[in-house]
């Protein structure tokens, strides 16, 4: 057994703790190993749906600014490694396994995400990283990552319902848990809140001592188009992206150059294969990010795909969110639907999918890719969609990439 395995298996037998919301662990740990949480300057984002694409913008910006740049995200798609990235490129094992085990030894009592956090900040550290762009994992208040100082940036990209069972039922209480990441003398960037979010959030930023940031423009040199595909389709979230990257500083030139580079996979990619073939990856996971989705399917975004009839849709979720809701709002952009379930323990039957919604089921990623395909053709549309965890398996699947175990935390 390698070293990684045994690592990531000590590691995953954690997840039976679940989600653990709280500062007091991760400080307790922080506070014994050093505080390495204080040793870069950070932008922090939270947001339900846009958090992870906007931390990668800002990460691929201050790297084209020359600096170094750390960068934390989760869950992952096909490799544990991608959740800490620096310096553009996801750790290195060797490295990853000693971070882990470190953290672990430490804080026996730690959750999954609680360790994972703390790694990465030691990671960081070790590396002298200048500036940590680090998502959110789970609301803000009292997820992990927010034992961080006041970063230069706080940035709340759209507040809608989602782990309401954590976070509240309401957007005013949803919106309450991700507002504490502000804090006192930081700079503020909201992205386009519901105006109870909006209000919430204001009333945070008064509280503390924080100051907000007019919404800029998405342009990073006014009227130049940017050369990053499909860029019509990450709009608002681009915006905040842009507006976090002028507050630190970055020139005009540097920001675009940024944008362009950016490389955030499974989020609005699309994959060809022989010049055909083509296949969007989209890790909309909750009805706000389908509403996103089907806007991005309009056949006027599309262009060569002229119908509905001509694009397939594999689905899969898993049961803590509406997958209800998310077809329902798919309902009308695909001509065909496949239903699989993603490789994770609270996976939705994809047969309870085919009772309520018209379509085929099968029996794992790759078969629901090939009967996708055979269902449009070679010049049609496969779109996977409804879980990072499908994402992640059908892009592996499609790419021939390693993978490490999927899990929901």
């Amino acid at each position: 057994m390698s070293d990684l395995k045994a690592t990531l298996e000590r590691l995953y037998a954690l997840a039976l703790l679940g989600r653990q919301l709280g500062l007091e662990r991760v400080q307790a740990v922080c506070d014994k190993l050093g505080n390495p949480e204080r040793s870069f300057q950070a932008v922090h984002v939270a947001g339900t749906n846009g958090k992870g694409t906007v931390t990668a913008f800002v990460g691929s910006m201050a790297r084209a600014a020359g600096k170094n740049v750390g960068v934390y995200t989760s869950p992952h798609l096909c490799r544990f490694a991608e959740r800490i990235n620096i310096g553009g490129a996801p750790i290195e094992d060797d490295k990853l396994v000693h971070y882990l085990n470190q953290v672990m030894d430490a804080g026996p009592e730690l959750t999954f995400f609680e360790v994972a956090t703390v790694a990465a900040f030691l990671a960081f550290r070790d590396a002298r990283v200048e500036l940590a762009v680090i998502e959110v994992g789970l609301g803000g208040r009292l997820d992990a990552t927010n034992v961080i100082p006041p970063p230069r940036v706080a940035a709340i990209t759209r507040v809608s319902y989602d782990h309401v069972e954590e976070l509240g039922d309401s957007i005013t209480k949803i919106a309450t848990e991700k507002a504490g990441i502000i804090k006192s003398g930081s700079a503020v960037v909201l992205g386009k809140l519901h105006p109870d979010a909006r209000a919430v959030a204001e009333q945070r930023i008064a509280q503390v001592g924080a100051r907000e940031v007019p919404l800029g423009s998405p342009e990073p040199v006014p009227g130049a188009p940017l050369a990053y595909p499909r860029v019509a389709l990450v709009g608002s979230n681009l915006a905040v992206a842009v507006t976090i990257g002028r507050e630190l500083g970055f020139a005009p030139e540097v920001l675009a150059k940024g944008v362009e580079q950016t490389v955030w996979p499974g989020r609005n990619e699309l994959l060809h294969r022989n010049g055909q073939e083509l296949t969007l990856l989209d890790c909309a996971h909750n009805p706000d990010g389908a509403v996103a989705l089907s806007h991005a399917l309009d056949p006027s975004v599309l262009g060569d795909i002229e119908s509905r009839k001509e694009i397939a849709l594999v689905f899969g979720a898993i049961n803590t969110k509406n997958w209800r809701a998310m077809l329902k709002r798919l309902e009308t952009v695909a001509g065909h639907r496949v239903f699989v379930a993603p490789p994770v323990k609270k996976a939705v039957d994809p047969y309870e999918m085919s009772a309520a919604y018209t379509g085929e089921v099968a029996e794992g990623v790759p078969d629901a890719l090939s009967r996708a395909r055979q269902l449009v053709g070679q010049r049609g549309l496969v779109v996977v969609t409804g879980s990072i965890f499908l994402v992640g398996a059908a892009r592996a699947s499609l790419l021939n990439l390693p993978t490490d175990p999927a899990i929901d935390l």
